[in-house]
């Protein structure tokens, strides 16, 4: 079956998560004539707010707008009149591996290595040799304690953040980005308020599966599982991870240096448990709650629902090696190794919880990861060849084509209106 689009200004749009729907909207109120696919079942992409409990909905794709200040979320937000609740980390608790809460000497500690991470860091942006991150700090692990703390760090304050192992974070490049200031909020009723704001009005068609796009014909052509779609230009905003994975073929090939691109800039992915509990056992004080973990990497971060939203949830991180690792256990499995931790904290005696919801990113043939990272090898000028258009009918966007805010929301809206202006140009 054969769809055209019959205005003269046709735009297809690849991808109905946030960079797509920005760009849509953007051709659209341009006065192209514009047709958003969907791989998926639902709109948001990456963003992917579950109501599986209906009283409290959660994300199970990005969760915070970060920096409230200057951001084009706040504006999103702020038209929608969205509730949100600001996230503190100053509202942390720290325990140890035995499950105790920090000494003030082994917090000192921590905040020695994390500012000794800094120094060495620093010192090999400097070098002319690039080294993954973990080579730049190993020096630092001089004791089994300091090992176990620098692992920590490493976990927390970059894995977690950026999506990659350690070992794969360039650390000439990992933190090439720009951040804007104020709070971190979440959303009451969850990221998707944003995304459906963004759809309203504009024609997406979901479970549209593309395998081909056919763009140096007299026209371009997308083909899905089941329509070819005729248009003058396609805005791509296919997750890295999918474009590695080449599941969508381009007509003819991508160019040698955009392949290059896709091939050295790293996908990271962060996983979410949610659990659900009875009641709490733990105190409302706390946003966050980590947990010094023997070994790296595994359960370090919780986030604390029962300030936030006042039900007695508790959401569970893991990134990088670990990450990817639990992809490949069963549900049961990833809550017993969650509550092995849980109750290294807080006791034997914790019940179970009445419920979980578990992400498997890596395993999501349309994401492929959870966002990009400069990875080693990586340089931030291959982020602008991954945006570059191409014979005037091509055109990238999505948070990995991002230099400036790679990996965020912001990211990816930003990306859209920036593609879409590129499409308008042309």
């Amino acid at each position: 079956m054969e769809a055209s689009l019959r205005n003269k200004r046709r735009t297809i749009v690849i991808g109905a998560g946030l960079a797509g729907l920005a760009a849509a909207n953007s051709l659209q109120d341009a006065g192209h004539e514009v047709i958003v696919l969907e791989a998926r079942d639902r709109i948001g992409g990456r963003i992917w707010t579950s109501t599986k409990w209906s009283d409290v909905p959660l994300d199970l794709g990005a969760s915070w707008i970060h920096g409230i200040q200057g951001n084009p979320l706040t504006v999103l937000a702020n038209n929608l009149k969205a509730t949100r609740v600001a996230t503190s980390y100053n509202r942390t608790i720290t325990y140890s591996a035995n499950g105790t809460q920090l000494t003030d000497a082994e917090a000192s500690l921590l905040n020695r290595i994390r500012e000794d991470v800094s120094i060495a860091l620093q010192q090999a942006q400097h070098q002319e040799a690039d080294q993954s991150v973990r080579a730049a700090v190993q020096k630092l692990a001089t004791s089994t304690e300091t090992a176990q703390l620098l692992n920590f760090v490493l976990s927390s304050d970059f894995e977690h953040e950026y999506g990659g192992s350690a070992v794969d974070l360039s650390a000439h490049w990992y933190d090439d980005d720009d951040t804007f200031a104020g709070d971190d909020v979440l959303f009451t009723q969850g990221f998707s308020v944003i995304t459906d704001y963004l759809a309203q009005n504009i024609t997406i068609k979901t479970s549209q599966v593309v395998k081909e796009i056919h763009w140096q014909d007299l026209e371009v052509s997308v083909i899905s599982q089941d329509n070819r779609y005729i248009t003058d230009s396609v805005v791509v905003t296919l997750p890295l991870g999918v474009l590695k994975s080449n599941a969508v073929v381009f007509v003819p090939a991508l160019p040698t240096e955009k392949q290059n691109a896709i091939a050295k800039i790293g996908m990271g992915v962060l996983n979410k448990c949610y659990l659900r509990f009875e009641e709490a056992f733990w105190s409302a004080d706390n946003d966050w709650i980590e947990y010094i973990s023997p070994t790296h990497g595994e359960w370090i971060e919780w986030i604390n629902f029962l300030r936030i939203a006042q039900k007695p949830i508790l959401l569970g991180f893991n990134a990088a090696e670990f990450g990817r690792e639990i992809e490949d256990y069963t549900d049961n499995q990833v809550v017993e190794r969650a509550m092995h931790v849980l109750r290294a904290i807080f006791g034997s005696h914790i019940p179970d919880p009445l419920d979980y919801q578990i992400t498997r990113w890596m395993h999501d043939p349309f994401a492929r990861g959870a966002f990009s990272f400069n990875a080693l090898g990586t340089t931030p000028a291959l982020r602008d060849v991954l945006a570059q258009p191409l014979a005037n009918r091509l055109f990238f966007a999505g948070e990995a084509t991002s230099r400036a805010y790679f990996g965020t929301a912001h990211g990816a809206y930003l990306s859209g209106l920036r593609a879409a202006k590129e499409v308008g140009a042309g």
